[in-house]
């Protein structure tokens, strides 16, 4: 699946754990406001388990590959988690995640993410990355 619009995306994002992906990604909105695709990352990464339920592995692979063509490379590389050992992204994201399971607080609502993902895939737009 190639994912063409952040309607798209925000459909697949209520069908899965929202809630944990919105405290991972104001985790990372805390720690690095300035990084909306690291945030962003967080935010979609559990779109997985509804594209290939009951497979992690395949997953996150889908994942990537439907969150590409809207919001870029980097974002598919870290939803995938490929990685070198040094990757810091990679691994505050993966912190967020794990703090955001236990986490208590208000992370807000997932409309809240709409202008930060229809900003990021302009911008792939605006590359030519997206027809």
């Amino acid at each position: 699946m190639e994912l063409r619009s952040v309607e798209e995306l925000m459909d697949l994002l209520y069908a899965g754990r929202h809630r944990h992906a919105l405290r991972t990604a104001a985790l990372l909105r805390r720690s690095r406001p300035a990084d909306k695709e690291l945030q962003l990352a967080g935010l979609v990464r559990g779109i997985g388990p509804v594209l290939c339920p009951g497979d992690e592995a395949a997953g996150a692979g889908s994942a990537a590959e439907a969150v590409r063509p809207l919001l870029g490379e980097r974002v598919a590389r870290l939803v995938r988690a490929d990685a070198g050992p040094a990757d810091d992204d990679l691994l505050r994201l993966r912190q967020a995640e794990e703090e955001g399971r236990t986490a208590a607080f208000d992370a807000g609502v997932l409309e809240d993410w709409r202008t930060v993902l229809e900003l990021v895939a302009a911008g792939r737009c605006r590359l030519g990355a997206v027809d």
